[in-house]
């Protein structure tokens, strides 16, 4: 039989990595948007690093970050005897949301309804039932976990739709009255968008203690070369 080598998953210093990571780009989009609006800069400074924009650092690590939520899923997914379907459906869930944040279906869902005010951004009423089903789907995962396994994926998950869908409401009012090229819409998004970077960093905190103790064991493929 073929050996195998176990790789063990440095918990601590990729909570420390995920932590640098979530404030670095958090700090920095906040700083580009005082910059822009109060020091009237419009550098490459505020395009590269602020938070309300596309295909710039931070929506690099918007997509990054669920992915790597994904790949702790399926390696978690992978060591479990017990409801190992709702760890890859959460792990397909997760990729889901990285390539959402990477091409912005969620967008295209806008204009189905004829609303304002805080629905004026109306791809938050399906993604409102989504999130419902998916908690009625999950509930009996959730029950058959540990007690603070189950509290800090609810916490996690409770900060996210806070930010991902929640915010949507105060954004969509002031974009409505207002417009998207304020101050007051950069500090809306800004939050929304810190609280999905930090819900998914505690999703991500309590999966890496949970595999704290089970290496990944790599097992080459009969034949393959070893050197």
């Amino acid at each position: 039989m073929a050996d195998g080598r176990e790789i063990d998953l440095p918990v601590s210093s990729a909570r420390r990595l995920l932590v640098g990571l979530g404030a670095g780009f958090s700090l920095a989009g906040l700083a580009a948007e005082l910059a822009r609006h109060l020091g009237g800069v419009h550098g490459p400074f505020v395009g590269l690093l602020s938070l309300s924009y596309e295909g710039n650092l931070p929506s690099w690590y918007a997509s990054a970050l669920p992915l790597a939520c994904a790949g702790l899923l399926a390696w978690t997914a992978a060591g479990e005897q017990q409801d190992r379907g709702h760890w890859r459906v959460l792990a397909l869930g997760f990729v889901a949301i990285a390539v959402d944040e990477a091409v912005g279906f969620h967008e295209q869902l806008s204009g189905i309804f004829d609303t304002s005010g805080v629905l004026h951004f109306d791809w938050v009423i399906p993604a409102g039932a989504l999130v419902l089903a998916l908690g009625l789907y999950f509930l009996g995962f959730l029950r058959r976990l540990s007690r603070e396994t189950a509290r800090r994926f609810v916490l996690a998950g409770a900060v996210y739709v806070g930010g991902a869908v929640l915010c949507e409401l105060p954004l969509g009012w002031w974009t409505e009255q207002y417009g998207d090229d304020s101050f007051g819409y950069a500090l809306i998004d800004w939050c929304e968008e810190t609280l999905e970077v930090v819900g998914l960093t505690l999703f991500a905190f309590a999966l890496l203690d949970r595999l704290a103790d089970r290496p990944l064991r790599i097992t080459p493929r009969a034949g393959a070369p070893t050197r």
